[in-house]
């Protein structure tokens, strides 16, 4: 399904956007915890350079919120998010269950606490079942591959369904297996990937209208169906019958291994890649790796009311308050937004600000080969755009 990514500049299509306002978009910003308010102070220049009218709405998320109150996510910030049209995150930190109870306050140690990471609290309530992932060559003019991986992320292994006591139908399910004979149930573990028609079909729809509204030539699915017959076998029917919605694409079920290889070897040889959760997470951190670094890489969680966009490079708290982040992630996750808003000329503007500065090789990061600051790098973005 090679597709040259040579050819005409196409439309610059996040994702399906929230119905038009004659008011300003509210934009509920939430820098969160280890880099990620370094990287958001120093991206949101960056909005009022491009003229966006957005009303930016600040709130509270992450691991001080979980040591202070026993919740990562504050009442206040639901809220606020109910009253936003958007939103942008720097980052957020998860930990083990047994850290987690450490660093709470003491008067909420052995209270029942359970730490829920707002991350996946944020997809499951919201329902932001699409994770968008960009995936640009940034470091060349033009670009030697520019492609877009599509995660359902709802479901599948992050669907919630992790036991590590296993009784029941479900120790009758598993006993059979030899290892599980000799285990017993106090000694299996189990996690179980979700999917359903309804989510499969979902984010096929959103995979496939996303290839067509950016005019790109095809859709691959990235699976495992030689081992996963049975899933496997039920994904290429509902692929089959979401594909015949659009003729003009080409459809191809490849299994997720090759693809990562390809990811590799052949990347301008893709256009939208669609994947359930686990395996889309996994093919989006080996994209940005080929990209140059994950600090690169935004992300963008869609739902049907409410979205938000981040930098994919997560809390870093082995770097945080140093100053030394990479703040691309972050522009080109404002970048997103903007596109998501309608505000595709200044979205555009931004991408190719980023590219400046990357293509030259000065006033970049670390993990870029430079030496520049979050603050210098984001400096540097800013000026091509005055």
């Amino acid at each position: 399904m090679a597709e040259s990514e040579n050819a005409a500049p196409r439309p610059e299509v996040a994702a399906p956007r929230p119905k038009a306002a004659m008011r300003r978009p509210k934009v509920a910003v939430l820098p969160g915890d280890g880099v990620g308010p370094e990287v958001l102070d120093a991206a949101l220049p960056v909005v009022e350079a491009l003229g966006l009218d957005w009303e930016l709405l600040f709130g509270e998320i992450g691991w001080t919120c979980w040591q202070r109150d026993g919740e990562p996510v504050p009442a206040d910030t639901w809220r606020l998010i109910e009253d936003s049209d958007a939103g942008l995150l720097g980052a957020v930190t998860s930990k083990p269950e047994q850290e987690a109870q450490a660093e709470l306050a003491p008067r909420l140690r052995g209270a029942g606490r359970v730490y829920r990471s707002p991350v996946v609290q944020l997809r499951q309530r919201l329902d932001l079942y699409a994770n968008l992932r960009p995936v640009v060559d940034y470091r060349a003019q033009p670009a030697q591959f520019d492609y877009v991986i599509v995660r359902e992320n709802t479901e599948g292994l992050y669907a919630g369904f992790d036991v590590a006591e296993v009784r029941g139908e479900l120790w009758d399910l598993v006993r059979s297996h030899p290892n599980a004979a000799r285990s017993g149930p106090d000694g299996v573990r189990v996690a179980l990937r979700l999917q359903t028609d309804f989510g499969t079909d979902r984010i096929l729809r959103f995979a496939f209208g996303l290839a067509r509204a950016q005019g790109r030539s095809g859709v691959v699915v990235a699976d495992k169906p030689n081992i996963l017959r049975s899933s496997g076998g039920r994904l290429r029917e509902r692929v089959e019958r979401v594909a015949a919605e659009y003729p003009e694409l080409r459809a191809e079920i490849c299994n997720v291994d090759a693809v990562a290889m390809r990811l590799v070897t052949d990347p301008a040889g893709f256009g939208v890649i669609v994947a359930e959760n686990v395996f889309g997470d996994i093919l989006s951190d080996v994209a940005a790796g080929v990209a140059g670094s994950i600090g690169v890489a935004p992300s963008g969680n869609v739902g049907e009311r409410w979205s938000y966009f981040e930098p994919v490079h997560g809390s870093a708290p082995d770097i945080a308050g140093r100053g030394i982040a990479n703040p691309f992630g972050m522009i080109l996750a404002v970048a997103d937004l903007a596109d998501h808003l309608g505000a595709q000329a200044e979205a555009g503007a931004a991408r190719r600000a980023v590219r400046a500065v990357m293509t030259r090789g000065e006033q970049v990061t670390a993990d870029l080969g430079g030496s520049a600051t979050t603050r210098q790098s984001a400096r540097a973005v800013l000026a091509c755009l005055v």
